[in-house]
């Protein structure tokens, strides 16, 4: 049997951003987040091949992202079912910024597959630093307080974010 997964694991260590630098892993990540899998099953679920989610696995095993926490012999062979190291990712430290481009990458993919039409909305509005940080605040706490439906239920995923973007117009 399966066993439990940890609440949160922080993200510094410059091998763990490295293992998150392409956005299969970051999809193999969400694919994990609620239940162990097999490799055929993420390959299935993700629509790539067994080759290739072996590898990025491997990538993320060795970083302590994931681990293998069931092995079953079926038809002469091995099967191991992967699972993520935590619920949650705490990312902290020099990579935490180059993380989110990759991250989005990867949801840009789920999107493409998504069954549906996903709720998107992007806007850009300006606000003081304050309501900037009340609506930091109020949108993490809706995130995580969040409850997992539990198994048999659809996965879906959620994006928050809020960000300054890059001076765009000239200033008086």
């Amino acid at each position: 049997m399966a066993e439990q997964m940890a609440d949160r694991l922080e993200v510094s260590s410059a091998a763990q951003f490295k293992a998150l630098g392409h956005p299969l892993r970051h999809r193999l990540l969400f694919a994990l987040g609620q239940e162990p899998a097999t490799i055929s099953q993420l390959a299935t679920a993700l629509g790539t091949a067994k080759g290739n989610v072996a590898h990025h696995l491997g990538v993320l095993r060795d970083a302590g992202m994931v681990r293998v926490v069931e092995t079953r012999q079926v038809r002469g062979g091995t099967e191991q079912y992967y699972q993520r190291a935590a619920k949650l990712f705490d990312f902290t430290g020099e990579g935490e910024r180059a993380n989110a481009p990759v991250a989005l990458q990867a949801v840009a993919a789920d999107l493409q597959s998504a069954s549906g039409q996903p709720m998107l909305h992007l806007r850009n509005i300006r606000l003081t630093e304050a309501q900037a940080e009340e609506l930091q605040t109020k949108l993490s706490e809706l995130v995580h307080e969040l409850q997992d439906a539990g198994p048999g239920e659809a996965r879906y995923g959620v994006v928050v974010s809020v960000y300054r973007p890059q001076q765009t117009e000239p200033t008086d």
